[in-house]
């Protein structure tokens, strides 16, 4: 039920969403998808007041503290320490146990007005004012915590340095690397951890945060269903968030909807796991059924 399944631009149903919908499928798809215009987009879905106006403000800001990189650092660690200085020391970009509870802490206009953020979405801001200054940097997907990685990926002493946008921008020993990924997992560190991460992995984490976030809010299944929905605007994603998509349906009172979807997501695991398959036809026509 987990296999990431593609779609296509006429499957996604492009021209019929709503425009920041229709603008983050197409972004998405891209040759270079944008992680940085993905989330302000994901910003622009979650709050409708925020409008062009406010996308135009945040990229107005992260224009402004690229300007502030005093100088042109000579190499990955000078580049590291550069963007700790301004960011972390001085504008006081930083995460909290607290920020882990806070919808707008995974909203990347929300984290440049506040300053606060999940680790993802502090890298996030960390990468586009370092690409914007010209530096070579990449996010690091290690498990539980994210990072920013300046040089080469995966590269020896000197070529690679991690820094930790959540603690103000530390710089990351070898050690301290395995103490997060040990912290997170039980596993010692596997060098492939150290790779840069794909733009829309980036943003599919994004998305997973901001689900899990809401998941544990029973309340609040309408943020749940737009994490969803874009999850499944992106070029592949688990086949599961289908599934997850008819349940909130059906949760929120779309039977009709719901039984639709249930009965899609049958046909494709039917191949794989045919009891599962009669199971999600089983649930489809209990959906159908509450209409009457």
């Amino acid at each position: 039920m987990g296999d990431d399944v593609p779609t296509t631009p006429e499957s996604s149903g492009q021209d019929e969403l709503p425009d920041w919908r229709r603008q983050f499928a197409q972004e998405a798809r891209a040759e270079q998808p944008d992680p940085a215009m993905l989330c302000l987009l994901i910003g622009a879905v979650a709050d409708p007041g925020l409008g062009q106006a406010g996308l135009d403000e945040a990229q107005i800001e992260l224009d402004r503290l690229a300007g502030l990189l005093p100088f042109r650092p000579a190499g990955p660690r000078s580049w590291a320490t550069a963007l700790g200085e301004l960011l972390g020391a001085r504008c006081g970009f930083e995460g909290s146990p607290g920020d882990y509870q806070r919808l707008e802490s995974s909203l990347l206009p929300e984290v440049l007005r506040r300053r606060r953020g999940l680790p993802i979405l502090l890298s996030v801001v960390w990468m586009e004012v370092a690409r914007r200054a010209g530096a070579p940097v990449y996010g690091v997907a290690l498990p539980g915590h994210f990072v920013v990685g300046f040089g080469t990926p995966g590269g020896g002493p000197g070529e690679q340095v991690l820094a930790d946008p959540f603690d103000g921008g530390r710089l990351l020993t070898g050690a301290d690397a395995e103490l997060l990924v040990a912290g997170a997992t039980g596993e010692p560190l596997d060098p492939a951890m150290l790779r840069a991460a794909d733009p829309l992995e980036i943003v599919l984490r994004v998305l997973n945060n901001i689900r899990a976030w809401a998941a544990a809010r029973p309340e609040r299944t309408d943020v749940q269903l737009w994490a969803v929905e874009l999850s499944l605007l992106l070029p592949a994603h688990p086949a599961r968030l289908r599934y997850e998509r008819a349940q909130l349906l059906v949760q929120r009172g779309d039977f009709l909807g719901g039984a639709r979807d249930l009965e899609a997501y049958a046909e494709i695991v039917e191949v794989v796991e045919p009891g599962t398959a009669e199971m999600v036809r089983g649930r489809a026509r209990a959906a159908r059924a509450r209409l009457n």
